[in-house]
């Protein structure tokens, strides 16, 4: 490449304090800062402000109708002092977390590396099947009408049909059975943006690389993934794993809507449960605001680690 043909990166003129520098460079690509203005409007005003105000707010005491009291650290003293329910949300929230946020993000990587083969008309309808659960609307009703504690459920009638129980089992009234069917619901309709991602990933590596591998000693589908495709899809896999880390955390909805708020003693109560159950109907705001940068803390820390083990896929 022609030294003419390379792009100059702007250097900092000795005689130019930072300050001045940065002003300089904002008003020179003036155009780019406005496209994103409004970007960065929404995103300052409904991500980074809410998680700013949470976290002075979980320092307080606020119900919503009176000024906020300061109690500097009482919150985070009773959440994990004197609330045993959060200790069990905490523990079931790395549960969730633990099963379906690695498993999912494999399950959708390998699905899609599958459906990355077929042709292309094919892959669009396989591609609508396993996607359209993660954004049906009746998902849980569908779960809910298998695993109904009646005998006109679909799993109860046919186990009482084949002879292996005599009576109805109260799936979602029982403790045994709330968080292991949570979790296949979970698993069931995990494969969400992060799989239509890791497609688009895998469609836009170029196909001339596997060519060069196998003239460079790549003898296997293997081998063609972990040296090749893996690397070659780091911004996807990141982006992805972002993805699934937030929805393993923020797991609460489903256990709401399957098992109801609060859970059959706390069987299946997760984090996100926890803060709904104070934020939405006890309406403790500092509290509910400390149990949100608890969880905001868990998910920026497995973003950071798992940034770490993707950079050093392919290595």
């Amino acid at each position: 490449m022609s030294k003419k043909s390379e792009t100059k990166r702007p250097v900092a003129r000795k005689d130019m304090s930072m300050a001045a520098w940065t002003w300089k460079e904002m008003k020179r690509n003036k155009t780019g800062y406005f496209m994103i203005a409004p970007f960065m409007i929404l995103f300052t005003i409904f991500t980074v402000f809410p998680v700013v105000l949470s976290i002075a707010l979980s320092f307080t005491t606020f119900n919503l109708l009176e000024w906020p009291d300061f109690i500097f650290m009482d919150n985070y003293i009773r959440l994990f002092l004197d609330d045993d329910i959060f200790i069990t949300a905490l523990k079931n929230t790395l549960i969730f977390a633990v099963l379906t946020g690695p498993v999912s993000y494999i399950l959708a990587l390998f699905i899609a590396w599958f459906i990355n083969e077929l042709s292309p008309k094919l892959r669009s309808i396989v591609t609508l099947v396993f996607y359209a659960p993660s954004i049906s609307g009746q998902v849980y009703l569908i779960w809910k009408t298998l695993f109904s504690s009646d005998t006109y459920g679909i799993v109860n009638a046919t186990l009482i049909d084949m002879g292996l129980i005599y009576e109805p089992i109260l799936w979602f009234d029982n403790e045994k059975y709330t968080l292991p069917l949570c979790v296949a619901v979970a698993l069931w309709t995990s494969l969400g943006t992060s799989f239509l991602v890791f497609i688009a990933g895998l469609q836009g590596i170029n196909r001339s690389h596997y060519e060069a591998a196998a003239v460079d000693g790549i003898r296997n589908r293997w081998q063609e993934l972990w040296y090749i495709t893996l690397p070659e899809m780091g911004p996807q896999l990141m982006f992805g794993s972002v993805l699934q880390i937030t929805k393993a955390f923020g797991f609460g909805g489903i256990v709401t809507d399957l098992c109801g708020l609060p859970s059959v003693n706390y069987s299946a109560h997760t984090i996100m449960n926890h803060l709904q159950d104070y934020g939405g109907q006890r309406f403790e705001t500092g509290y509910s605001s400390t149990i949100a940068v608890i969880l905001f803390i868990m998910m920026v820390g497995s973003n950071i680690l798992i940034k770490k083990m993707l950079s050093k896929v392919g290595k």
